[in-house]
């Protein structure tokens, strides 16, 4: 257990951790994602909880390494629902879930593969009928079916909440990070494989997915003579000049601005 980390009393919860396979952000090799592996960290930290882990994905020699790395965090099992390339994960973890009846899930804010858009555990949720906490950094305690959380809020600041459970929550880079993989514990640990149905997802298969590329910052010819202008005009911070600040408006009023917003950056057509 990594030394900033705190056991919560948790005894007779069971915490359902949902993990992705990560890429490595300079070698591009597959691996535990950080965010899931800290969800990990975090379950196996409420001391006298039940912890399982789920992945939904295709069973090949990569991907097991990467699911690996969860296992040798001490956790002798994973549960692994087969699906095809490109399938959409929301039903069968929905269906996988319910049957579970966990009382906690955890799962890393968004996946380091794929869309990573950071939307699935709210398509659970949704589906579910459960609320979500998101930015999750502890979980302080848990008595009568409600759980007290802290949720992590910008500039390191933090928020006291309580949540009645079941519910789903999203641990991001706030959460105390995980515990190294040992070899043994990785090499021992099972999987469940489990085939299922598999549901192509529609709007993946239009897509075309193709590595970034980092585009050149375009420069601010400054015209002037003076060295000492040119040095202000490159150490200033540019101004957007098009930020707009709205107070006291209308959700509907607030939703009709963002989506006039992206229309006009042409993200929206």
């Amino acid at each position: 257990m990594p030394p900033d980390a705190q056991s919560s009393s948790a005894t007779g919860l069971n915490v359902a951790v949902l993990v992705s396979i990560g890429r490595h952000p300079l070698t591009a090799r597959t691996r535990r994602a950080d965010q899931d592996a800290r969800a990990v960290e975090m379950a196996l930290t409420l001391s006298g909880a039940s912890v399982s882990l789920m992945h939904a994905g295709q069973h090949d020699s990569d991907n097991e390494e990467a699911i690996r790395g969860y296992l040798g965090m001490g956790i002798d099992e994973v549960r692994l629902l087969e699906q095809m390339p490109q399938a959409d994960v929301v039903p069968v973890l929905t269906e996988a879930l319910r049957a579970s009846a966990p009382q906690l899930v955890l799962t890393g804010t968004r996946a380091e593969t794929g869309e990573a858009s950071g939307i699935l555990p709210y398509l659970l949720a949704e589906a579910l009928g459960w609320p979500v906490i998101n930015g999750l950094a502890a979980v302080e305690k848990v008595e009568k079916g409600v759980a007290t959380v802290l949720q992590a809020l910008p500039r390191g600041k933090r928020r006291r909440l309580r949540v009645r459970l079941p519910a789903i929550a999203t641990v991001d880079t706030s959460a105390p990070a995980a515990r190294q993989s040992a070899f043994g514990p990785a090499r021992r640990g099972e999987f469940d494989v489990q085939p299922h149905a598999s549901e192509a997802d529609s709007a993946l298969t239009q897509w075309q997915i193709q590595p970034a590329r980092k585009r050149p910052k375009r420069l601010k010819i400054v015209k002037s003579s003076s060295a000492r202008d040119r040095f202000k005009a490159a150490a200033a911070k540019s101004d957007g000049g098009g930020g707009q600040t709205l107070n006291d408006v209308t959700p509907e009023q607030g939703a009709e601005a963002i989506f006039k917003l992206l229309r006009e950056e042409g993200v929206l057509r």
